[in-house]
Parts: C-alpha cells; structure tokens; sequence
C-alpha cells in the first residue's frame, strides 16, 4: 500500500489567508524527523507549557548540533514530570543536577568537552525560574562571567510550581501565590521586587541573550539556531504559563502566552554583546485586562471588587515595555 503525505494549512494564526509554506520554510515540530527530545509518557499537567517549551527549544538545539547535544536539568518541575524514577521521558544525552548549580554543571561539562578536544558536542543548561533567577542566580552570573561555552534556558513559569506554587523571583507584581495571598489591602505579589534576568544576562555582554514564548513558535526556534551559531555563554528566557499555578483552563495555555507578548507584559528580543539588536513587534495589542482576565491569580483584582489602581499600573508596567524594546515598531 503506498500513502501520499498530507499537507495541512497553517490556521490559527496571524497569516494571512492559508499559505502553504515552503520545507525550509517550515518549523521544526511540523518535521516528521524531528529529535523530540522529549517525547511521550511524562507526566506535565495538561496544557503545561513548559513540557512545550521544552521540547521545542531541544528540538531546535538537536537539529542545529547534528543531534550532538548533552542537557543539563536544575531539579524543577521539568525534571520531575519527565524523570520519574527509574523512568525518562528523554531521549537525548541527560543529566540531573541540584536545584541551584545546572549552570556550574553545564559549565563543567562544557570544560570536559573541551580538554577531550570535542567541539563537535554542544552543551544546554536549563531549569525553571525558581532554579534560574533565584537559586541559581550565582553559578549562572559566574557561567556568565566565565563565558563558558553553554546555552542556558530558563522556562519561566513565574513561580515555584513544583514544590506548591511559591512566590519566585519571577513572579509578577499583584499576582497570587502561595505565599502572595491575595489578602489584605495590597493582595498579591508586591510592586518593586524582582528580577527581570534578561537584562541582568545582558549586563554581562555575554555573546547572546533573547526572550521568547510558546505562542511563537517560528520566532523561538530562530532564537535558539541563533544562539546553537555562537560559542561562549548565550542565554534564553522562555515564557511558559503553568494552569495551576495561574488558575488557567488547560486550554488557555497558548492564548495567555501571546496576550502577554501582544500586551507588552512580556516583550520578545535579541541582544548580541549586551546591546539589543531586535525585537518583535507587536501584531495585535491589547489591554493588560484581556490577559488578566484568564488567570485564577489575578482574579482578586476584579471580585468582589474591581481594582483599577493595580490595573492601571500593570498597564502602565506593560506600555513601558512597548516603548523601551520599540514593540509598535515605531523607531
């Protein structure tokens, strides 16, 4: 029996009308042979976006090392659903590391390599937010320092959701946590604490830095091939809503990731050597409100009473973002 290959119309999306696109056109999950990296049989919460993240950035880095790609994973909520002893959902080179030092472990791994005069052999480091912007905040600074030949990925879900979803570094301001309970006469995360890593990686003027998000596929796997170019450090920060920690429908997952990059909340760059050399644009903008709106965390700003003071100022938080990485286009 012969099967002729099916080729199905991009919907969805921004695009224009239906276009089919040309192979090399195409991304790398639409490609049968793809890695996938991490493949079928773990255990991520329906409409987990890291899980998605995940795979497409190894995906990616598999593809732009000859499939020649060893990863190191901090503990997290990605190393717990994907490794359940004795089980791996992996089907890449792997190892585990503490919560705080995948970076230090990356680095070591990359000196192995190196005094085994095998170049041919890439090095990934990667953990959540918790792992990167807090815990491991100092062994990635010194990989940083170091220039140490690895790409690190943070998957930012914006929260410690593996160990009960716990106020991280990453945590936007009035959200709910654990340990932010939207309580009292300022619920939520306060304003003014924090850490947005990307700019502290470019203050490193390391050869690489970008932000990406799930809900732009084309755009994550370009960032990733680009940083798979350079050697030294590179860094990417991935943005991936968790629907229990944020109180979201499974099905939402996609949807909040582009109202947080189409709002301004979340803008997606590049920088080389510490300077910002693009960013995307924003196709559709909308208000903070549409994004808020989806999420359990945030609930407490509209019931039982509305609080335009915090809309307002997230809103003010997300125009400043559209103004300082030019996200209308304008400049």
């Amino acid at each position: 029996m012969t099967t002729t290959p099916l080729k199905f119309y991009q919907i969805g999306s921004f695009a224009v009308g239906n276009r089919l696109v040309t192979s090399d056109e195409r991304s790398m999950q639409s490609d049968a042979d793809r890695a996938n990296a991490l493949t079928s049989g773990h255990r991520a919460c329906q409409g987990c976006g890291e899980a998605l993240g995940a795979r497409y950035a190894l995906d990616t880095a598999m593809r732009a090392a000859n499939d020649q790609i060893i990863a190191v994973n901090a503990t997290g909520c990605l190393e717990v659903f994907s490794t359940p002893y004795p089980e791996s959902s992996w089907r890449i080179a792997w190892l585990h590391s503490l919560f705080g030092n995948a970076p230090a472990v990356a680095s070591g791994v990359a000196a192995a390599l190196k005094a085994k005069g095998k170049t041919d052999i890439r090095v990934v480091g990667q953990g959540g937010d918790g792992a990167t912007v807090d815990i491991g905040f100092g062994p990635l600074s010194g990989m940083f320092e170091r220039n140490d030949d690895v790409l690190y990925i943070c998957y930012d879900n914006e929260a410690y959701m593996n160990t009960g979803v716990q106020r991280s570094g990453a945590t936007p301001p009035a959200a709910r946590t654990a340990t932010t309970q939207a309580v009292g006469s300022a619920p939520g995360n306060v304003f003014g604490q924090g850490k947005f890593l990307p700019k502290i990686a470019m203050a490193h003027e390391i050869p690489y830095v970008a932000t990406a998000s799930i809900a732009d596929l084309r755009d994550l796997e370009a960032k990733v091939t680009k940083a798979m170019e350079f050697r030294g450090a590179r860094y990417i920060h991935i943005l991936v809503p968790c629907p229990l920690g944020w109180g979201s429908a499974s099905c939402d997952t996609i949807k909040i990731a582009r109202l947080a990059t189409q709002s301004g909340l979340f803008p997606l760059f590049e920088a080389v050597n510490g300077e910002m050399i693009t960013s995307t644009p924003i196709r559709k903008k909308v208000g903070v409100e549409e994004y808020l709106k989806l999420q359990g965390r945030y609930t407490h700003l509209f019931s039982p009473k509305r609080n335009d003071e915090v809309i307002n100022h997230l809103q003010r938080m997300a125009d400043r973002n559209i103004q300082r990485y030019n996200l209308m286009g304008e400049m």
